[in-house]
């Protein structure tokens, strides 16, 4: 929500006026150095976690009872009406009120494409700019890969989903735990008993929510129209009736075996030697620019611990090559007991996200393997999927 500044007004004022933390207010206005000094006249300013509702005036209502029957000050409807004389309020006029955003605004129970995401993406940066929300690269397709920041501590966390495109409804549980962080954090509550502003004030969260859009639309959606796209994926896929089973990029190649781990070992024990539906690690590490664009972010942010998250199986892998540090099996143990999925420190597998930034970095990474089934795993999973990763979600903040 945008309002116009008065004479005296500051961001402080407007913290109390609505119920903000200051520091949200701070981060969404960042052009305003100070969060206690008085602000010019007439500039607009972002109230997070607010929208605007119209509201009908009933016979002989004033601002002070509309105020009251809406649990606001008098002076926050003063401040998004200030173009009206609300001195005398007539019945059936129509006024603006503040309305609080309480309910999420990501519908993650349905299929969730590219496009699906942009739109969440776009809403969630109008109703809570204090996010950054910018992109790190673009798919082979030149989908921008978004990438969405959070919080201002020194401890650096990053999640990221979708590397393998049918298992598109990880992007689904990252957007809603977004959307309830965010929401718990303009709102003063708890999210499952944790505070959410310490996590904030100790905490940046870095969030890769979709990192092979372009898989992922051609599971949910079919064969891109583009060439030389479409005839792309129509002769990897060969006779396979549709594309459901099909986790790599675009180009056939599959990005969380695409990392320089060990790639040669995967390279040649691997039965696919061509562009594959899955499990082909391409013919040099690090080549699609969906990999190389999360390899690059990671060099560059220099993260604490990291989270890629994959399905099925309702278990994660912390370690690789012995090379994990030894905080990595505290953070496990913690992951274990809010989740219930098995802990697994060595899996015989090279050459992913996090087996690479474990070799690279010797800190703490983890792949979570959310659900059971065959991929992609169905939404009537979703709830007991979301129940057990947002304990997750939370412990990799805290901890």
């Amino acid at each position: 929500m945008k309002v116009y500044t008065r004479r005296g007004d500051s961001l402080w004022y407007y913290s109390q006026l609505f119920g903000l933390p200051l520091q949200l207010l701070c981060d969404s206005n960042q052009e305003i150095p100070s969060g206690s000094e008085p602000l010019k006249t007439g500039k607009e300013i972002a109230i997070p976690g607010f929208t605007y509702r119209d509201y009908k005036v009933l016979k002989e209502e004033t601002v002070q009872t509309i105020a009251y029957k809406l649990n606001f000050t008098m002076d926050c409807i003063l401040l998004v009406n200030q173009d009206k004389d609300l001195t005398q309020l007539k019945s059936g006029e129509t006024i603006q009120v503040p309305y609080r955003i309480t309910r999420n605004i990501v519908n993650p129970k349905k299929s969730y494409d590219y496009e699906t995401l942009v739109k969440d993406v776009a809403s969630l940066n109008e109703i809570y700019p204090f996010i950054q929300c910018t992109s790190i690269g673009q798919s082979v397709m030149g989908k921008p890969l978004h990438h969405i920041r959070i919080g201002k501590g020194k401890k650096k966390i990053h999640w990221n989903g979708s590397f393998h495109a049918n298992e598109w409804i990880t992007s689904a549980v990252i957007m809603n735990l977004i959307n309830d962080y965010l929401r718990c954090l303009t709102n003063f509550i708890p999210l499952r008993g944790i505070p959410c502003i310490p996590l904030y004030d100790e905490t940046e969260l870095s969030i890769v929510p979709m990192v092979n859009p372009d898989g992922v639309d051609l599971v949910l959606n079919g064969p891109p129209s583009e060439t030389p796209y479409k005839e792309l994926v129509e002769n990897i896929n060969q006779d396979r009736l549709d594309y459901l089973g099909w986790k790599a990029n675009i180009r056939g190649i599959d990005l969380n075996k695409h990392f320089p781990a060990n790639w040669k070992i995967e390279k040649v024990r691997k039965e696919e030697k061509v562009p594959s539906h899955r499990d082909y690690p391409g013919d040099l590490p690090l080549t699609e620019p969906e990999a190389l664009a999360i390899a690059s972010l990671a060099d560059k942010e220099n993260f604490d611990k990291v989270i890629a998250v994959h399905t099925q199986g309702e278990e994660f892998y912390w370690g690789y090559e012995g090379l994990e540090p030894k905080e990595s099996e505290t953070i496990a143990e913690e992951f274990e007991r809010v989740s219930t999925y098995k802990s697994v420190q060595y899996v015989d597998s090279h050459a992913g996200f996090k087996d690479w930034f474990i070799q690279e970095y010797k800190k703490p990474g983890f792949t979570l393997e959310l659900g059971k089934g065959i991929n992609p795993l169905p939404l009537s999973q979703y709830d007991t999927i979301y129940r057990k990763t947002l304990g997750i979600f939370l412990a990799s903040l805290y901890l």
